[in-house]
């Protein structure tokens, strides 16, 4: 007799069959269940959403065991070492093993996160891997004393020898892991900003020069938004975009009327009614377009300083900057409220550097609505979500499972968690 995987692919199962092959409950092999959910995973439009919550919870001893093993099923492999699947505790295996190809490895090291990284430069074979190290140099979230060791080994010094990363960074495993405080629907008052606070200097510059690579490779890179200027600004700030944007005929129009009270001031007889009949330029419009403006004159390193020392309204607007080194600059500013990252944790039209980065901060973590506002974000990567639903309070769940703007693996996720939830309240 056949593998069960040979009568799967043929579709020769009968569906009780196959949705008990989806939920890995058929009695097969362990390395022969796994090989069947990722098929499932990623061919079955029917089963495959239940294959990859299976798989997104299947025993951690037996995804080591397929990782570890050059004799696991290459498409097994390359589900388990996509950047979208990977489990951090199954990198360095995946890393060993010589049947996953540097190719691979190379996509896992374009966002890695600070975490993975350490660990890929542990790895000899990634010490040796030229487009590996390529890929590493080129990611958001190296920190500057790895980037010189990628340098150096990309220059043939393999006695590089990795540094250890930073106390606060954690792998997304671990920053899905850490305490959350747990709260009911309401909200919870947050505490007062304190934006008249000066930031000093050397967090800038620490800053700058932490992410020097970055900063070169981006350099005159302009301000372009996630999402358009148009999602950004909203419908009431256009009566002023078009003023920025009209032909020069009629902004050279226009300047008449701005100038029109210093020019009446000047002729004696005017009546007061007169000089003030052309002055028209509502302050708030006036703040907006020169918020726009000040951003769009500056460059990478001047829109850096601006998210790390600016105001609430320039950390709104620079979240949304498609330069990543930008945009993860307002997660390091000191007077960043909790409050905004609530926010920013909710938003489409932010890169998905910004979705993961959050989780990497404990103090983030550590704010219920900031973890509910990332699982209920369709833009948070699935990994991310699917580590961070079982934080979730049961009323929360239960939104969550409705909210048809997010995946459809992750909704089945909450409802199942909702139901267990509920269950073990009724055996109470």
């Amino acid at each position: 007799m056949g593998r069960m995987i040979d009568q799967v692919r043929a579709s020769k199962l009968p569906s009780n069959m196959m949705q008990f092959a989806a939920r890995g409950a058929l009695s097969v092999p362990p390395d022969e269940n796994l090989e069947i959910l990722v098929y499932l995973a990623k061919h079955n439009k029917v089963f495959g959403d239940l294959a990859r919550m299976t798989l997104a919870g299947w025993d951690e001893k037996a995804s080591l065991a397929a990782a570890s093993d050059p004799k696991t099923a290459r498409e097994v492999l390359d589900y388990l070492v996509a950047p979208e699947n990977l489990r951090p505790k199954l990198l360095p295996a995946l890393l060993d093993n010589s049947a996953v190809p540097e190719s691979e490895l190379a996509k896992v090291a374009i966002s890695a996160s600070a975490e993975n990284i350490a660990v890929m430069l542990q790895s000899t074979r990634v010490r040796k891997a030229a487009e590996i190290l390529e890929c590493l140099r080129s990611n958001p979230y190296l920190k500057a004393n790895d980037a010189a060791v990628v340098a150096q080994l990309l220059d043939g010094g393999v006695s590089a020898a990795p540094v250890e990363v930073e106390g606060e960074t954690e792998s997304h495993s671990e920053a899905a892991a850490v305490e959350v405080v747990a709260v009911d629907s309401v909200e919870v008052a947050k505490p007062e900003e304190h934006e008249e606070a000066e930031v000093p200097d050397e967090h800038v510059s620490a800053y700058l020069a932490e992410h020097a690579t970055e900063i070169v490779a981006e350099e005159g890179k302009p301000f372009q938004p996630i999402g358009g200027i148009m999602e950004l600004l909203g419908a009431d700030y256009f009566p002023v975009t078009a003023v920025q944007d009209a032909p020069a005929e009629a902004q050279a129009a226009a300047t008449p009327v701005a100038s029109a009270p210093a020019a009446t001031a000047a002729k004696p007889g005017m009546t007061a009614a007169a000089k003030t009949a052309g002055h028209v330029a509502p302050p708030v419009v006036a703040k907006r377009e020169n918020t726009m403006q000040k951003i769009n004159g500056l460059d990478v390193k001047g829109r850096i300083q601006l998210a790390l020392k600016g105001n609430k309204e320039e950390r709104s607007i620079l979240i949304r900057d498609g330069t990543k080194v930008v945009a993860l600059a307002v997660l390091e500013a000191p007077k960043l409220s909790d409050g905004e990252v609530e926010k920013f944790a909710l938003q489409k039209n932010v890169l998905e550097a910004v979705l993961r980065q959050i989780p990497l901060k404990r103090r983030f973590m550590k704010n219920y609505i900031v973890v509910r506002n990332l699982v209920a974000n369709p833009r948070t990567p699935l990994d991310l979500a699917m580590g961070l639903i079982k934080h979730l309070i049961a009323v929360d769940l239960k939104n969550v499972s409705a909210n048809k703007e997010v995946s459809e693996t992750v909704r089945k996720m909450a409802l199942k968690m909702y139901k267990q939830k509920m269950d073990a309240a009724n055996k109470k």
